[in-house]
This record gives C-alpha cells, structure tokens and sequence, in this order.
C-alpha cells in the first residue's frame, strides 16, 4: 500500500545576519525562515523551507501569512494523501489554494526530500541525475559602505570563496551608484566579475542614461532594473544590447517567463525555485529559458540551508548555468541549522550525495532559533 501523509508542521526560525544587508527595498538585520515538515505512514520525514525578504518589503507573502496558511489550509489538503503521487497533491493544492507561492515551495520540496528519501536518491535523480557535483557561487555586496565592501570582496578572494561579486544599488542616485560601482571595480583583480541588482530601483529612463557608464566600468550583467511591471521598457532596455538585462521579479513563474521571453524583454532569467512556486515550476521556467535561447543564472531569496540546497539540486542537473548562481543565503546567517554545514569552497557549493536532501538538521539549534 502507498504511503500516506499523516502530518504536516511548520514553525518559524529567527536567525541574526553577519551585517546588514542593504538593499532598494529592505534593509535585513535578520532572517526569517518558515520550516516545514511532512511526514509519511512509513516513517519517513521531509523537510522544505520558504523565507522572504524583509517581510512583505519584497512580495504579497510573510513567514507569519506563511505559517498560518500552511498551518490552515495546506494541511488538511495534504493529511491523508498518497505521499508519492506529488502531481496529483501539486494539482490539488492549485486547484484550492492561489498564488501563495513561497509557502507552496515548502511544502513541494518536503514532498520531493520524503519521495527521494523513499527511494534511496538525492533529490536531484528526480530531475534527471546532476550533471555537476559543485555548482559556482557568486557574493552579493550589501553592506552600503563602498570600503566595507571592498574588504568583503578582497577577503572572499583571498579564502578563494567567491570571485563573482553582486552589488546591490538602487539606494542612492544613479550618479553616486556609478561611484561606488567603480571604486569596487577599480580596487578588484581582472579575475573578479562584477554584477549589478537595482531591485527595481530606477526609472526606465535613469536606466537607460546609466547602461553605457555601466558597460564601460566592467559592470557585466544588469539585474531589474525598472519595475517588473515595465515588460515594454525591459524590453527596450535588452534591445539597446549595451549591457546584459535579467529579469528577476518579473518572473513569477512559468507564465511570466512565456511572455518575457515573447517579448524578448530580457537576455538572463533569475531562476528562483520560491518565486517559480516550486522545484517543478522552477524546471519548467528553465525549460521556456532554454527554448528561447535565453541564459539561465540561479537566484537566492536568501534563503537557509534547506531551500539552499534544494535549489542546487535542481541547477545541478543543468548542462548550461551560463551565468552561476548566487546560492549563499546560509552564508549570510550568523548561525547555521545543519548538523554538517554546507560545503563551500573553491569558489562554489557541492551538492551533497544523501538521499533526498542530503542534510541533516541539528535539532538544537532548531529549537533555539523557533520563534516562540
């Protein structure tokens, strides 16, 4: 008989940053992860994750609206259902429940980490296999401070972490976003790639008086610009071909991602398994990327551990990452839930070989960290 769900929890962590990190549309002090758990009739336990950024600063969800819907109307859709017919509960759980797509994130890679479990498998074997064992890690530079970034970034090379850096801009005018973008530039090695996200930050104009300045201090990828309503301005601000456009709020899922690549409004998808709503989401916005002829470069909400590593599951099975990811999110976190912390080093993070998951949580700081 098939295994059936017969529980599904979820509890709040509360975990400090190393600094602050500043960006257009928040500032985070700390992170907040929603965990959740389901376990099946066979006595196996999967675990997901959905955190956002800076509250409801960055989208329509909250850990706490996060908590409460899973708590109130996705369990009682889940208690009961075969735990490994997981397009039948994906279709069940859209049919009842809208958007919420971070919190149905969650409770898909529970189900995936639970059904490879089962089966003995990482994750990644239910995509098709991982073609790579570590994937490349970019740094994003947030601290608002041009020196303390600088140190930040010399520091990360040194220790051979990271040598893709992401500035956050969009704070402060354009002009004085151009200044700090040099100065990091400037005091860089030729071997460091420098990227940019406005979060949405300027006006289609701004952008498009900044693109050639952008080029010309070795700014290599542009990330939202505008606002990611703005499909036509995206759209013209590709087409100048000065420098790289990726769209990242603007891809809500697979249906954004038909109508960006359309309309050809931007060069580089940010996939983020949170904001595709989901692992299979997710794939399927990579494959319309794919189609389009369309780079790909794996996006963070800054997530933890668990979302972290589920994510790189799914980018190890990619042949062509063109443009890295930035999965550092438990980096970020001043503490770390793993009992086996992440493997970062030489410039990436290796996908553990476990079943599910692959990771192991360390039930005390678990507790610690659960809101109360």
């Amino acid at each position: 008989m098939d295994a059936t769900i017969v529980e599904v929890s979820s509890q709040i962590l509360d975990i400090p940053t190393i600094r602050p990190h500043k960006m257009s549309v928040a500032t985070m002090h700390n992170q907040c992860l929603v965990l959740v758990r389901i376990k099946t009739s066979d006595g196996i336990e999967g675990i997901g994750e959905a955190t956002t950024i800076g509250g409801l600063n960055y989208g329509g969800e909250s850990p706490e609206s996060m908590k409460t819907n899973i708590d109130r109307y996705f369990a009682p859709l889940l208690i009961g259902q075969p735990a490994t017919k997981l397009s039948a509960i994906r279709q069940r759980i859209d049919k009842a429940i809208k958007d919420n797509r971070f919190a149905k994130c969650a409770i898909e890679t529970a189900l995936y980490d639970a059904y490879a479990k089962r089966l003995g498998v990482p994750l990644n074997a239910l995509f098709g296999g991982a073609i790579h064992d570590r994937i490349s890690i970019a740094w994003t530079l947030a601290s608002g401070d041009t020196q303390k970034d600088i140190d930040e970034a010399q520091q990360m090379l040194a220790t051979r972490r990271h040598q893709i850096f992401k500035l956050k801009v969009g704070m402060r005018a354009p002009k004085d976003d151009l200044k700090h973008i040099r100065a990091i530039r400037q005091a860089l090695s030729d071997d460091a790639s420098i990227r940019i996200d406005v979060n949405q930050g300027w006006s289609e104009t701004e952008a498009t008086q900044q693109l050639r300045a952008l080029a010309d201090a070795g700014v290599e990828l542009v990330e939202q610009p505008i606002h990611e309503k703005n499909l036509a301005g995206l759209q013209r601000l590709t087409a100048l071909g000065i420098v790289p456009i990726m769209a990242d709020e603007s891809l809500k899922g697979p249906q954004d991602g038909f109508a960006l690549a359309s309309a050809h409004c931007a060069n580089v998808f940010a996939i983020k398994i949170e904001q595709a709503g989901g692992l299979q989401h997710a794939r399927d916005l990579i494959g319309i990327a794919q189609a389009a002829d369309i780079a790909l470069y794996g996006g963070t909400m800054l997530e933890g551990s668990i979302a972290t590593i589920a994510a790189a599951h799914l980018f190890s099975t990619l042949n062509r990452l063109e443009w890295g990811t930035e999965m550092f999110g438990p980096l970020l976190l001043k503490d770390e839930i793993l009992a086996t912390p992440l493997d970062y080093s030489d410039y990436s993070l290796k996908i553990p070989q476990g079943p599910g998951l692959g990771i192991t949580l360390d039930e005390d700081k678990i507790a610690f960290y659960t809101r109360k």
